[in-house]
């Protein structure tokens, strides 16, 4: 035992002598610690603003559900209206003026995208993908593309709508089912979905798993969902959503394209199946995290990244309406959960959570509890 012993210390001597390989200088990593966060209000009298997004000179152009309104937020938080055409913009349940994205040439073009209801021209509805183009003085917006039109509506419950312009170009949507029992195994249905499009003609993108049909599912990345309320991605380039659950299971799924995310209520859209259906024919693929029983109805997200965050670098920034906090999720390089975080500077003081945007070293988080008294927050690390 004694010579075993020796032995053990003797190469334990080696291997700290011989150093690093390769010339690798070894450093110790330094204890990182949640750090406070700073919130404070950026604009406020606002209400149910859905999306924010930066568009230059420190300005952020808002939407409002039920107003149908399009506002910029001034760098001294004056809100200033957008005139533009909202005539036909259709306002039901949790359906009306939603997702938002800025396109990466705004400085030059001008041009940003919407998700929102639509009144057609028969008097029915739908939803719909639009371009705009926001005037020079910031005072007027003109509509410049139908993009994707179709997506179904029902009461206006279940909308989706949100937008993410990914870093390869394409303008990724998160769909809702529309509460309709058949539409999120329905490939050919662009409800309960993402779906991946050119931004500027609106075509299927490239990397489609069925970019070459002769139907819809051409714009379908994913399927299987019930109510995609938040997309990011990660530094990775890897792609993100969050999902409204029923009374359980708000879901955060890893993206791969033709992947099936398991949602298919029953018949009468009866909600009682659970989020992934692992009894569906074929292959389904499990969340990355959900929320358990009761729901906490997580919405917008975005990942958060630098040294100013701390332990939180890397992590995924979720607003959460029922639940009334900004959770952060940590996963591994795998995409595996390591674990979840709610600060207490955003939980449960600011009402329900819906928009979080990142912007440089912070974020931007819209509040969503009607009747003219929302705010939009920044949240910023203390060490930021």
């Amino acid at each position: 035992m004694r010579t075993l012993l020796a032995l053990v210390a003797a190469s334990l001597t080696l291997a700290c002598l011989a150093g690093p390989a390769d010339g690798v200088r070894a450093e110790a990593k330094p204890h990182r610690a949640v750090p406070d966060l700073t919130v404070t209000t950026v604009a406020d009298g606002l209400d149910h603003p859905w999306d924010v997004r930066p568009i230059g000179g420190g300005r952020l152009l808002v939407t409002q559900r039920d107003r149908k309104t399009l506002s910029v937020v001034e760098p001294d938080g004056t809100v200033d209206g957008v005139d533009f055409d909202n005539s036909k913009i259709w306002v039901s349940g949790e359906t009306g003026l939603l997702g938002l994205a800025i396109d990466p040439d705004f400085a030059t073009n001008g041009r940003f995208y919407t998700c929102s209801g639509w009144t057609k021209n028969d008097g029915g509805h739908d939803i719909r993908i639009l371009a705009w183009h926001l005037s020079d003085d910031r005072s007027s917006a003109t509509r410049t593309d139908v993009l994707l039109t179709g997506l179904p509506t029902s009461s206006g419950r279940h909308g989706g709508c949100r937008l993410l312009i990914t870093d390869d170009g394409s303008l990724l949507i998160g769909t809702g089912d529309a509460a309709q029992t058949p539409n999120p195994q329905d490939k050919d249905s662009l409800g309960g979905k993402t779906l991946r499009i050119d931004r500027m003609t609106g075509k299927p993108w490239r990397t489609n798993p069925w970019k070459n049909a002769d139907t819809r599912r051409r714009f379908v990345d994913t399927y299987g969902h019930r109510n995609v309320q938040g997309l990011a991605q990660r530094k990775d380039g890897t792609l993100w959503s969050v999902e409204h659950g029923t009374y359980r299971d708000d879901e955060i799924n890893f993206l791969r394209p033709g992947r099936n995310y398991g949602w298919q209520p029953g018949p009468g859209y009866d909600e009682s199946p659970p989020m992934t259906n692992f009894s569906l024919p074929g292959k389904q693929w499990a969340a990355r995290w959900s929320s358990g029983e009761p729901t906490i109805a997580c919405s917008g997200a975005s990942f958060v990244g630098g040294p100013h965050w701390g332990k939180l670098s890397g992590t995924l920034a979720v607003g959460c309406l029922a639940g009334e906090r900004l959770m952060f999720v940590k996963f591994d390089k795998s995409g595996h959960l390591v674990w979840t975080k709610a600060p207490a500077a955003l939980r449960g003081d600011y009402g329900r959570l819906r928009a979080v945007t990142r912007v440089g070293h912070s974020l931007l988080v819209t509040t969503d509890n009607g009747s003219g008294n929302d705010v939009i927050l920044k949240v910023t690390p203390a060490s930021g």
